[in-house]
């Protein structure tokens, strides 16, 4: 059986990141079937939510890495992290036994549930994907695979930022399709109010090529007035060494790579 706990990565966001995948399949389980996905195409499209593995699993391999020099447990991995139905008891069973702060990498697809919302309010940090102005690109980007509106998504991250007070992030993936939209894309953003706005482009190895720095630097000026606005050249990962290179591999392809750094996550 493929383990939960992965890595852990080096990110750009959070830092030495232990992955957490609650999907732990052998192959990806997504809403969504993003144009530049890493772990390739959405094969097995998944809309209801279910346990895939257990809290007992979950326990049983916190115990045996015992003490990890992390920033953060970050729940990611073969797909969505909020089609597991137990993910706000992981996200608990996670910090109280680990120690340490907890992240959610969502795509937020699902937090139109108000039992999603409330699971993920559990979290330390919250990172809400919206690559997207308006239906159309949201499509040809982010191919969703369930039945979901963009201006759905939009109001769930409103009513989630009402109720979450701690950090939300809302990460955005640019690529050729939609940087002429940033502007746009920042009005949208002052409307969600969030703790962090987080500027990517697909570094990791996929389809779709990454924009260069200054193209990302011009749409960094978009945002500009915003508290807090992150970039993916702006940072300098940490060096990491996973426990298990195989687990890690398979959540991250670069990793099967000796050369690769970790411009990550």
């Amino acid at each position: 059986m493929p383990s939960i706990l992965y890595g852990p990565v080096s990110s750009w966001r959070m830092g030495r990141s232990l992955g957490v995948d609650m999907l732990s399949g052998q192959q990806k389980l997504c809403s969504f079937d993003c144009v530049y996905c890493q772990l390739g195409s959405t094969v097995r499209p998944v809309a209801r939510r279910k346990e895939f593995v257990s809290l007992d699993q979950l326990k049983q391999e916190i115990e045996v890495i015992g003490h990890v020099d992390v920033d953060y447990a970050t729940f990611s991995g073969m797909g969505e992290p909020t089609l597991a139905s137990n993910l706000g008891e992981a996200i608990e069973l996670v910090r109280s036994n680990l120690k340490v702060p907890v992240a959610v990498l969502t795509n937020s697809s699902l937090m139109v549930r108000q039992d999603v919302r409330n699971e993920l309010a559990r979290a330390d940090v919250v990172v809400a994907k919206l690559d997207a102005p308006d239906e159309t690109l949201f499509h040809q980007i982010n191919r969703p695979r369930i039945r979901c509106r963009l201006s759905e998504i939009l109001e769930a991250i409103r009513l989630f930022r009402d109720i979450y007070r701690r950090k939300l992030a809302i990460a955005m993936m640019f690529i050729d399709a939609n940087k002429d939209r940033a502007a746009e894309m920042a009005r949208l953003i002052r409307e969600l109010c969030p703790d962090e706005v987080q500027l990517n482009t697909p570094l990791r190895p996929c389809t779709v090529k990454p924009l260069p720095p200054e193209e990302i630097a011009e749409i960094h000026s978009q945002f500009s007035g915003f508290e807090s606005v992150v970039a993916v050249y702006q940072t300098s990962p940490p060096t990491v060494k996973p426990i298990d290179m195989a687990e890690t591999g398979r959540r991250r392809p670069e990793f099967h790579r000796e050369e690769t750094k970790g411009r990550v996550l």
